[in-house]
């Protein structure tokens, strides 16, 4: 994932239709394991490829509510992991691979933002 919405979501909409690979769902989607819009972690890119920065924090205007995660890498399977079983997460099963953890398919993310901020949970919109 890269960027997660928190509980400072005013579920707005605004973040939705600006992700390029459609990785937010609104509360209430099945999948969204949250009272608030939820980023896919299996999905999101943090807009590599699409945009200079995640546009969805651009479009928010909340400040607080876009926050940075951890990289979508193998070096994260186990904290995916371990966030989908406490349902902090709700990674996608697929029907032959099985969960899409981050050891089965990485995403992009964007290697400049320090590793302190992620763990920070630092606010996206000061990027």
């Amino acid at each position: 994932m890269a960027v997660k919405i928190t509980e400072e979501c005013i579920s707005c909409e605004a973040c939705a239709p600006e992700c390029p690979v459609a990785a937010i769902l609104e509360d209430g989607h099945d999948k969204n394991p949250t009272d608030v819009f939820y980023v896919k972690p299996e999905s999101c890119v943090e807009c590599v490829d699409h945009a200079d920065k995640p546009r969805c924090a651009e479009a928010c205007p909340t400040e607080g509510a876009i926050v940075w995660d951890m990289p979508y890498t193998s070096e994260f399977s186990d904290y995916y992991a371990m966030g989908n079983d406490e349902g902090t997460y709700k990674i996608r099963e697929h029907k032959t691979k099985g969960l899409m953890l981050p050891s089965v398919k990485e995403q992009k993310f964007i290697a400049d933002i320090p590793m302190e901020d992620r763990e920070a949970y630092a606010n996206v919109g000061q990027f």
